[in-house]
């Protein structure tokens, strides 16, 4: 069998796998490098899903990379923008002859005898699985199941006469022209999809089982606009990075500290978009705080415009089941409709279901301790790009990527050909991987690995403490074992 061999392959072209490819490029130049991509076109995300109006929920100056400025006026961009700023990033820097598209990853198995990953690739071009082999493996993979959504079960779905549609899995030919849609869900799908439905559809209603926080934002940032203009596109992208990371920062620890007074001003700023007569605490106003769940982003405040002009609606309630013509509630309401789009989330799978050996052993996932973030116990020569969950998603993926290198450069230097973590502190609590608590995290936490309660096994979902400790924190910190 013919074997491909690589310094560094990197699982997966979104976001975060073009983000790796570029440090590989600029940290890494004498190593080789190829990405995998399951399927046929770079972006993840932004290449799967489509339904109306999918946009951004976090500013592109960080949800955008740090070395590949924003010139976009809109902070809050639609997934075309998006979709052609990673176009022209893979362009520029040559990345796009690097990628192998619809390689999925079957199984990766580390042996420690020959210090390798040995990869089992499904392949278009071959009936069998072919071999990859790589010394240094770079997981950029999301989060989340490509192949569908999450449904909940719903009593009488299959009487329902009109069409069931995910929004994973939005079919673009549908027509929804003059039709009464009902949106299940609350979350940031939900409030994306619903004012742009109202652009043609009869009426939209947004049904919750519980109310989601929401904030209003302007799409475009004049300030920003101000700053581009003004300065060269670099130090422009720099200045405005660097203002977004502190507002998010700071909205977030506010929050934490003081979740009361920021109910209050969140609820204050509904009353001035939505006015004193709707009824803000039964339809906006959550059980948990801020920030137990991500805060949900309304551009403009385009949701706010679609209900105050009664093209949309928000009903809270809970599902009896379905009916030939819509839903009926455990109110007793019943709820018509021709098209029913359940906005419930995701599955989230953060190893896409591949299977992991060292050394002939099966790894269990749900049985190791996070290293920074970004490795695993007992797991050598992997990292592993997983973005904030309050904040933008690629600000933490690209320095993740930048500490990738930092170790293979590391190892290179003093000639180590493996490295893992070693957790030999019998004192560490174990904690849950995420301090998060949307639906689907707590519905597959017990598969998670685990976090502990100190550094640097601490997650901390915090820029300013992971930067200080991917760029300065010592490589021999007598945790990492070198051989």
């Amino acid at each position: 069998m013919n074997v491909t061999h690589f310094d560094t392959i990197i699982i997966g072209a979104g976001i975060s796998g073009i983000s790796a490819a570029h440090y590989m490029q600029a940290d890494c130049p004498d190593k080789t490098y190829t990405i995998l991509e399951g399927r046929k076109s770079i972006g993840g995300t932004w290449d799967l899903f489509r339904y109306p109006g999918i946009r951004s929920d976090s500013d592109m100056y960080t949800f955008g990379f740090a070395f590949k400025p924003w010139v976009n006026p809109k902070v809050i961009a639609p997934r075309e923008d998006i979709m052609h700023y990673l176009q022209e990033t893979v362009a520029e820097e040559e990345i796009e002859q690097h990628i192998r598209f619809e390689h999925k990853l079957l199984n990766a198995s580390w042996s420690s005898e020959i210090a390798k990953w040995s990869l089992t690739v499904q392949t278009p071009d071959s009936v069998n699985p072919v071999i990859f082999t790589c010394s240094f493996l770079s997981l950029c993979m999301g989060y989340y199941d490509y192949e569908s959504g999450y449904t909940p079960h719903f009593s009488g779905k299959e009487n329902f006469k009109g069409t069931i549609i995910h929004p994973q899995r939005w079919d673009e030919s549908l027509d929804y022209t003059n039709k009464k849609i009902v949106v299940i869900g609350s979350g940031a799908t939900a409030v994306t999809l619903i004012p742009n439905l109202t652009k043609k559809a009869a009426h939209v209603t947004m049904l919750q089982r519980s109310p989601t926080y929401v904030v209003a934002q302007p799409d475009v940032d004049n300030l920003a606009v101000w700053i581009n203009n003004l300065l060269p596109k670099k130090m422009a992208h720099r200045i405005n990075r660097f203002r977004k990371i502190l507002f998010q920062r700071f909205s977030y620890a506010f929050s934490r500290k003081f979740p009361e007074l920021m109910k209050k001003v969140l609820r204050k700023k509904l009353v001035e978009e939505l006015g004193k007569e709707f009824d803000i605490d039964k339809h906006f106003t959550p059980t948990y705080n801020p920030w137990d769940e991500r805060l949900c982003l309304v551009p403009n405040g385009d949701l706010f415009e679609a209900i105050k002009s009664k093209k949309a609606s928000i009903v809270t309630d809970h599902i009896e089941c379905f009916t030939e013509n819509g839903i009926k509630l455990i109110s007793g309401e019943i709820l018509e409709a021709d098209i029913i789009v359940t906005a419930t989330g995701l599955n989230a799978q953060l190893f896409n279901n591949i299977d992991f050996e060292v050394d002939q052993e099966r790894v269990d996932f749900a049985k190791k301790v996070c290293y920074k973030s970004v490795m695993f116990d007992g797991i050598p020569n992997m990292t592993y790009a997983f973005g904030y969950t309050n904040a933008s998603w690629t600000l933490k993926c690209d320095m993740t990527n930048q500490y990738t290198c930092r170790l293979i450069n590391y190892m290179e230097e003093n000639g180590y050909k493996q490295c893992m973590p070693i957790l030999q502190d019998p004192d560490l609590v174990l904690k849950p991987f995420l301090d998060f608590t949307p639906g689907y995290v707590m519905r597959v936490i017990d598969k998670l690995p685990k976090m502990g309660d100190k550094k640097p096994w601490k997650i901390e979902q915090n820029y300013f403490y992971d930067r200080k400790m991917f760029e300065n924190d010592p490589l021999n910190d007598g945790i990492l074992v070198y051989e």
